[in-house]
């Protein structure tokens, strides 16, 4: 079994990117050289804020919508500008 991790990115006007990966160093590398997903592009540079794991991927995927789900979570890491 792979180990999955959960990630959230922010960028410099605090926009919050959510996403799971297997190398989150290389997926955030990716998103910063507009190889991302489509909602990052033009939007960088993003700084990594959180990081969960290693899960499985169902796990992951789990804790991920659990993330984009939770407003207050996302807030709490835009105000302590990791």
């Amino acid at each position: 079994m792979k180990d999955w991790f959960v990630y959230v990115l922010l960028n410099g006007a605090h926009i919050a990117y959510t996403g799971i990966a297997l190398d989150v160093e290389d997926r955030l590398a990716r998103h910063n050289a507009g190889e991302g997903a489509k909602f990052t592009r033009g939007r960088g540079p993003w700084r990594l804020a959180h990081v969960e794991g290693p899960l499985s991927h169902g796990d992951a995927l789990r804790r991920e919508m659990a993330i984009k789900r939770d407003g207050a979570f996302k807030r709490a890491l835009k105000r302590s500008g990791v």
